[in-house]
């Protein structure tokens, strides 16, 4: 059997696969400059890579909410099925091989017998039943268990009016021994093995997790590991350390000892700990790429990210389509990319970027629609005044849910005095929140706009656009299009006329924004940093996560 390395979105992120990154959204690690660890760890011949992080990792639970930092995180120090190499393809993970039924419906994948545990015990098959069915228990649901959708009996167990619903020993999976996994799809998907890299399908070993309580993966010694590297500490919201792991099965490849990682609440504190040469990577924000753009250590790069303002229609007047249009087309979005980011980012008319899917045609996805929405200010305006007559108010106040990092903190005040100059008589008022407490906003929906964002995990457009189905788990708006949710729940099954399928995904699209301006569109994100010359193999992949299996310091 061959193994499935189809590159995720190849025209676009063929380039972003250098050294380009830390972790999004602010990344870290340093040297103890005040105790010399990085002179000693050189002295010594040690391989130590020191990064920066913008926060607390949010969660180690495969069933936690994950953001790109959590991911990070545990795809170093957990594996699953497959991965994603340094050159962002699907290749084995602790799987010898695995074979699939003509029909695409039964998945056979034999385990590898050496790939153990930090504390000796095997990686079992009966690990990922038990992982994949805490992901999907009503007690223990992940956010991300959609991902699961495609697995016979997935959707049932998640379903309240469903009568499979909690019955998590109805799943199509199960362990024909300790080390075979076998797996009934409800119908074909031809991106599964893609699916499988992400963390939610990863194992959990039941005996271990159970002896810890409620502790597990609270602390760096209530969890066991069996990827390239453990978590060795973790001193919450200020530093955390991973250390190679001598019972991964491949760790001949892993060349890092150690990858230390402390927290930096702003870039001015990080580029200062890259000159001091105590971090080996520095994530720069908008005013400090002018200083270090000409530098043979600077890099930029386009990520598969896409930022996107929700409009959340629990607020009545943001149920007036035409408000939510001006409000998409009032302000400057290529000026905000040009003068305000600076690092790459391209303003975004859309939610699936372009470069993202080759049609079978040959044609890009984009191709069909084009730009969504875009207008002029004056359109924009005509839109607005259309939609004060109809609310019959002259005057609109909303707030604003955003980011606390300098970057996104920036690009939302320029939104906002975009907006306020451009569409008169509305005020908006910013929130700004970590990004724990602003997913939690989210959730609740406590928030009338919110700057959020969405990353890929497998190269289909029904990546992003499932975000907004009415029922899907992150449909934090209230939108509900019956058109729409009827071409995504079809998409996510049928695969019989692929051409069509895309055809119909380019509609849900153009309805999500371009009739319904549901959402508005803000930028595909980008990147620039500082990478010290001695830093090698550093795989940043287009999902904004990042993998230290390959990387080297080469002092």
């Amino acid at each position: 059997m061959k193994w499935n390395q189809r590159i995720f979105g190849t025209s676009v992120l063929a380039g972003m696969l250098l050294l380009a990154g830390c972790y999004g959204g602010g990344g870290e690690a340093e040297k103890d400059s005040s105790a010399g660890t990085g002179d000693k760890a050189a002295s010594s011949g040690k391989q130590v890579l020191h990064l920066a992080a913008g926060g607390e990792i949010p969660t180690l639970q495969t069933n936690g909410s994950m953001d790109g930092l959590s991911q990070t995180v545990l795809q170093n120090v957990v594996e699953g099925l497959f991965r994603l190499d340094q050159n962002d393809k699907v290749v084995p993970g602790v799987i010898d091989d695995y074979e699939v039924s003509e029909d695409g419906l039964h998945y056979t994948f034999k385990l590898k017998q050496d790939a153990l545990w930090s504390n000796g015990e095997p990686t079992t098959a009966h690990d990922f039943v038990y992982a994949w069915k805490k992901a999907l228990h009503p007690d223990t649901v992940s956010p991300h268990a959609y991902l699961m959708g495609a697995i016979k009996g997935a959707d049932g167990i998640q379903d309240p009016d469903s009568p499979s619903y909690g019955k998590v020993d109805e799943l199509g999976v199960k362990a024909a021994d300790d080390y075979t996994l076998e797996v009934e799809l409800e119908n074909a998907v031809p991106y599964f093995t893609e699916l499988l890299s992400h963390p939610v399908f990863y194992p959990q070993p039941e005996e271990y997790v159970k002896s810890q309580g409620d502790k597990y993966a609270l602390e760096a010694d209530t969890m066991v590991y069996n990827g390239p590297f453990v978590l060795s500490s973790w001193d919450h919201d200020a530093k955390w350390v991973l250390k190679k792991n001598d019972q991964y099965w491949d760790q001949d490849t892993v060349q890092l000892d150690e990858v230390e990682v402390k927290v930096t609440k702003d870039t001015a504190t990080e580029v200062n700990l890259y000159e001091t040469d105590t971090v080996d990577v520095a994530n720069l924000s908008s005013e400090f790429i002018d200083v270090y753009q000409d530098s043979d250590e600077y890099n930029t790069s386009l990520k598969s990210e896409v930022y996107f303002m929700r409009i959340n229609q629990r607020n009545e007047q943001l149920q007036n389509t035409n408000i939510r249009k001006a409000l998409d087309m009032g302000w400057d979005k290529e000026q905000a990319t040009k003068m305000i980011l600076k690092n790459g980012a391209i303003p975004a008319y859309f939610l699936v970027f372009p470069g993202f899917v080759e049609l079978p045609d040959g044609a890009d996805f984009r191709d069909a629609y084009g730009d969504l929405n875009k207008g002029t200010i004056e359109d924009a305006q005509a839109l607005w005044q259309k939609g004060l007559d109809e609310l019959g108010v002259q005057e609109l106040t909303f707030e604003m849910l955003s980011y606390d990092d300098e970057q996104r903190k920036s690009v939302a005040e320029f939104m906002k005095n975009q907006l306020e100059k451009n569409l008169p008589g509305l005020t908006i008022k910013i929130n700004q929140q970590p990004n724990k407490q602003k997913i939690d906003l989210e959730a609740n929906q406590d928030y009338d706009l919110s700057y959020s964002g969405w990353r890929n995990d497998v190269a289909d457009p029904v990546e992003f656009l499932t975000v907004f189905q009415s029922d899907g788990a992150y449909n934090w708006q209230d939108f509900k299009n019956d058109r729409y949710d009827e071409i995504l729940k079809k998409a996510q099954t049928d695969f019989t006329d692929e051409m069509g399928r895309y055809k119909e995904l380019q509609e849900a699209e153009n309805i999500l924004i371009g009739e319904e301006a549901a959402i508005s569109p803000l930028y595909q994100a980008g990147s620039a940093r500082l990478i010290k010359p001695y830093v090698k193999g550093f795989a940043a992949h287009g999902n904004s996560t990042f993998t230290y299996k390959w990387t080297t310091v080469e002092k």
